[in-house]
């Protein structure tokens, strides 16, 4: 087996590549993928009124079957489920929108794996008063 020579002249056992396989894996627990999402949800809105409940998420990560990506390696994905409370009046549709893009992409970018489902929640609307408009009920 042919070796490499190091800087010290000293002749060293070529390295040899190892197949995904047989590397072994990380596993990334669902409570991180979770603090991911849960991050990603609050990078997604606007700011919230101090008394606002930050986003939640629970995550369920599954294993996909065998055969994993197309290098071999095993892939795995996560179904996300976000809870949040948004400002009112807000375009809730679009709100939500974004938070499913966002949660989906820093998921996949930050733990490597696929989000083929993120299912938002909005717990509740936080009226925004602003200066001079009269607080109470909004009809």
């Amino acid at each position: 087996m042919p070796g490499h020579v190091d800087r010290l002249g000293e002749t060293r056992p070529a390295f040899t590549t190892v197949a995904a396989p047989e590397r072994g894996a990380t596993r990334i627990a669902d409570r991180v993928v979770a603090k991911i999402a849960s991050q990603a949800a609050r990078e997604a809105l606007p700011p919230l009124p101090a008394d606002a409940v930050p986003p939640h998420a629970t995550v369920v990560v599954r294993r996909q079957s065998a055969g994993g990506g197309a290098d071999g390696t095993p892939t795995h994905s996560a179904r996300v489920r976000v809870s949040l409370e948004l400002g009112y009046p807000t375009d809730i549709g679009t709100q939500c929108g974004e938070v499913r893009r966002h949660v989906a992409e820093r998921v996949r970018a930050l733990a490597g794996m696929e989000v083929p489902e993120v299912a938002v929640q909005v717990e509740r609307l936080h009226l925004a008063h602003g200066s001079g408009t009269a607080k109470g009920r909004t009809q």
